[in-house]
C-alpha cells in the first residue's frame, strides 16, 4: 500500500490517501488539488514533489 498527505506538499492541508499504486494516488490527488487548493494544471515539478513523498506503508 501507498500514502501520501498533501500536507506534506501544501502546509496546513489535513488531506490525505491510502491506495495501492503511486498512479492511484496521483489521480485522487489531482482531483483533490483541482477542487480544494483551485490546480488545475498539474505540472511536472508538482507531480515529482508529490511522488517523492509517497510512502509505502504495510
Amino acid at each position: 500500500m501507498k500514502s501520501f498527505a498533501c500536507g506534506d506538499v501544501v502546509p496546513g492541508c489535513a488531506a490525505s490517501w491510502v491506495s495501492t499504486t503511486d498512479d492511484e494516488i496521483l489521480v485522487l490527488v489531482a482531483q483533490h488539488a483541482a477542487t480544494a487548493h483551485g490546480i488545475t494544471t498539474v505540472t511536472d515539478e508538482l507531480v515529482a514533489s508529490i511522488t517523492d513523498r509517497i510512502v509505502t506503508v504495510s
